[in-house]
């Protein structure tokens, strides 16, 4: 801290301090709020998303329309006849500038968004349980998300806070799960609020350097958390309403033991650790010197970045670049995925029959019908509410227990957080995806299971 005057460093802590202070509220302090006449608890970045999307209400189909449609055609443009023309470091190179498969895909969006938008052609891509779901139901929200979480975001990136925490919680992080103790923020942006926005900060590090690609891809795929409203919503949907608190208990201890395990086998041990960028400002073992202790050691680099950080102008451009990647680049990724995944799940006996293997593992585990709990092991991965709708009819409680809780702990479904990994620049394929699933899946059946087993 020689280097700077006591002017500078005062500046710098309170910059660090006031805008990590706004960043925590407005990412990871819950608030309470009324909907439907009932008292929740909701985010304050989920809250202002949700106002937002009854804000535009109407107009959001056009919206959506508007955006996947540019991007089909900007990514045309800056991928063929303008790919040498425009500048490589700039906004469009970064957005729009794509591989073949992934300009196929976003032109995909664009053909499956006007079929849906218009309910032309086949009803197996714009019906309500594909294309519209997707439409309708998930990328109103995915906008307004992305639109706050992604304009705030550099109050957690930018200020200090994972520098602070980097030293603090190492000794908790590395031991357990392999990652550095930064990594702390975007899981609990995960776990408290939703697992699109722990994946937006996670690809953001990537981005510059702080995260080589195998951590990335193990906080991606292992923290991702489905949020808990949702998983309020998941144990109405299988009738564990009135026994939610130990539901809820069972998917923490199931995914806190995949989290262990996941990281330490094939095939996230086996991704290289690669960084994105070369980020020399930063020490990425998070090491700190002799004699001096973690808490201080974290307030002296917190300190350092607040004087670095940028001004207000600069603060919300970098938000605003974020908001225009996050909606051209993801949503078109998602509508294509998630309505194809859907797809196959709803028009096709896929998931059914490759879901037939879990029979035997079922009755080994004593679970009442595993005929039909097995045809939801695998549908998941296409949509995370699609294991709770098909299982409708079963009376078991423990059958209902487990593939309810199974579905929330699997964590990677295509219609929305693997669909955002996919279009993030996490380097993770669809294939990589599936088999992480399938691993979580087989490691975290036997816990939930045997917590069924013991409740009921």
């Amino acid at each position: 801290m020689e280097k700077y005057t006591k002017l500078q460093i005062i500046k710098g802590r309170l910059k660090f301090i006031i805008m990590s202070l706004i960043g925590i509220l407005l990412f990871l302090i819950p608030i309470p709020v009324t909907e439907d006449g009932k008292k929740q608890t909701t985010l304050t970045v989920a809250f202002l998303a949700n106002w937002l999307k009854e804000l535009l209400g109407g107009s959001m189909p056009y919206i959506l329309l508007i955006v996947i449609t540019l991007s089909g055609l900007l990514t045309l443009l800056c991928s063929t006849i303008l790919k040498n023309r425009i500048n490589p470091e700039g906004l469009m190179n970064t957005v729009f500038n794509v591989t073949p498969i992934w300009l196929i895909v976003r032109l995909l969006a664009v053909v499956f968004v006007w079929m849906t938008f218009l309910h032309i052609g086949t009803k197996v891509v714009y019906s309500d349980d594909t294309g519209n779901l997707i439409f309708s139901d998930l990328l109103p929200t995915l906008l307004s998300v992305f639109f706050f979480a992604a304009l705030f975001l550099p109050l957690l990136l930018e200020f200090g806070l994972l520098e602070m925490l980097g030293p603090i919680f190492r000794p908790v992080m590395r031991p357990l799960f392999t990652l550095p103790g930064r990594s702390t923020v975007d899981n609990l942006a995960s776990f408290i609020g939703d697992g699109t926005v722990g994946v937006i900060i996670t690809s953001r590090q990537y981005e510059q350097g702080f995260y080589s690609r195998r951590e990335a891809t193990v906080i991606a795929t292992i923290f991702s958390v489905v949020s808990l409203t949702f998983a309020i919503v998941v144990a109405e949907t299988v009738g564990m309403q009135n026994h939610f608190f130990y539901f809820y208990l069972t998917v923490i201890v199931s995914c806190l033991v995949a989290a262990v395990i996941m990281p330490r086998i094939w095939p996230l041990r086996n991704i290289p650790d690669e960084y994105a960028v070369e980020n020399s400002e930063y020490s990425k073992d998070e090491s700190k010197p002799e004699g001096v202790s973690a808490v201080r050691h974290g307030f002296n680099l917190a300190t350092e970045q607040g004087i670095k950080a940028p001004g207000f102008v600069d603060f919300f451009k970098s938000g605003l670049g974020t908001v225009v990647d996050m909606w051209f680049a993801i949503l078109p990724v998602v509508m294509t995925i998630g309505t194809l995944a859907t797809i196959i799940a709803t028009y096709t006996p896929f998931f059914e029959i490759i879901g037939k293997p879990f029979v035997p593992l079922l009755e080994l585990l004593q679970i009442p019908e595993a005929g039909r709990a097995s045809e939801t092991m695998l549908v998941g991965f296409a949509d995370m509410f699609l294991p709770s709708i098909l299982i409708d009819g079963v009376k078991s409680q423990i059958t209902l227990f487990v593939v309810g809780a199974l579905s929330i702990s699997q964590l990677i479904y295509l219609s929305e957080v693997g669909g955002v990994i996919l279009g993030s620049k996490i380097p993770v394929s669809i294939g990589k995806l599936f088999v992480i699933f399938l691993l979580r899946t087989i490691i975290v059946l036997p816990i939930i299971a045997l917590m069924a087993h013991l409740y009921f």
